[in-house]
């Protein structure tokens, strides 16, 4: 099972897609304990989810962790899996009512990084960390050694 969660390939190319999606998830969850107001438990109790302090605390540490998972490329493929899903509900949550008030137009573009987000976590847990990243670290070393 593990081995399956640290199989990757040997593209250079995916710590573009790992710098960009770890990045922003890091940063997005040190922001929900910065600014709980605006990004953590108040967006929640403005959106209208039960317990909004306990979501923005419970959010905020996954994207933290998974980001930071993802960044160095250790675990990408399982820390891809909660990132999917709080993208999913970010858009059902967040974009639904745009889309049903302003049209498809507005709701594309009030949610291209919620899309670029969920996308470059699809594609991380498809492919895995790739060549720059702990997980093909350890993919080689248990090669050499088995």
């Amino acid at each position: 099972m593990i081995k399956k969660l640290l199989l990757t390939d040997k593209a250079g190319t995916t710590i573009l897609i790992r710098l960009m999606v770890g990045a922003v998830f890091l940063s997005e969850g040190i922001q929900k304990f910065l600014f709980p107001d605006t990004r953590g438990a108040g967006r929640f109790e403005k959106i209208g989810f039960a317990s909004p302090e306990f979501l923005g605390s419970f959010v905020g540490t996954f994207e933290i962790l998974c980001g930071a998972l993802i960044l160095t490329g250790f675990l990408t493929r399982l820390a891809s899996i909660p990132l999917i899903v709080i993208m999913l509900v970010a858009l059902a949550t967040t974009k639904a009512e745009v889309l049903a008030n302003d049209g498809v137009w507005e709701m594309l573009h009030g949610s291209r990084t919620d899309w670029s987000m969920l996308l470059g976590s699809i594609f991380l847990l498809i492919k895995g960390g790739g060549r720059y990243s702990v997980d093909r670290a350890l993919q080689d070393k248990r090669t050499q050694t088995g």
